[in-house]
């Protein structure tokens, strides 16, 4: 736990202890995605120092949201139950923080596992139809299946996955390229066909209808609306 102390006797103080440190609860979000090793955390949070994030993963086990694993190769950092139990705390948090993103500034950048976290926000199951869509967005690629009103996310893009792991994914119904503009479809600023009117983003492979189903499968209330968790 974070050596700053509060002084409170509360649950909400006993969280943000845990994970209100600075970097802390980014680190929670790419462990969402999956175990990482230290290096693939510094790779998914490029402007952290390195001593920060020693201390932050050091602090993390010691509450018991984290815990190292052994690989054929060195260690991972996974998530426990205790840890895994923030999902719907960080989905929440970032339709919360959807709403007020604005435009990005100079030298924000998108990774693969800020994006999965993005599209798993905004999945709504009650009005998700079965669809493969291939999503680029500047230099991630990611395939997001929806089956049965699940959402499968993976990397497109290197690194492949190990021997033995999972299948290729399937064909995508929709290749779909988009800047960061794309918040403005996600939050129902604009409609589909005014996204790519406007430059928004490009089908540039497969059915264009098909980007009506990602509109409605991925969607943030506008601010004032009430937010729910699928």
């Amino acid at each position: 736990m974070a050596t700053r102390s509060y002084g409170q006797y509360c649950g909400v103080t006993t969280a943000v202890e845990l994970i209100g440190e600075r970097w802390a609860l980014l680190i929670v979000r790419d462990l969402l995605v999956g175990p990482r090793r230290y290096t693939d955390l510094k790779q998914g949070l490029p402007r952290i120092p390195t001593n920060i994030l020693s201390t932050r993963l050091k602090e993390l086990q010691e509450g018991g949201v984290i815990r190292r694993i052994p690989l054929l190769r060195g260690l991972a950092y996974e998530l426990t139950p205790y840890g895994r139990a923030l999902e719907p705390v960080v989905l929440a948090l970032g339709r919360w923080g959807f709403q007020a993103m604005g435009d990005p500034e100079e030298g924000d950048v998108v990774t693969a596992d800020s994006l999965t976290m993005a599209l798993r926000t905004a999945f709504q199951a009650d009005a998700a139809d079965d669809a493969e869509y291939e999503l680029h967005v500047g230099e991630v690629a990611l395939h997001a299946s929806v089956h049965d009103r699940e959402l499968t996310v993976t990397q497109v893009a290197p690194p492949p996955p190990p021997v033995g792991g999972r299948e290729s994914p399937a064909e995508p119904d929709a290749v779909i390229v988009a800047g960061p503009g794309i918040r403005r479809l996600i939050g129902g600023d604009i409609t589909p066909v005014e996204a790519i009117e406007q430059d928004v983003l490009a089908v540039v492979r497969g059915d264009v209808s098909h980007l009506d189903s990602f509109a409605r499968t991925f969607h943030i209330a506008p601010l004032g609306a009430p937010l729910t968790v699928q």
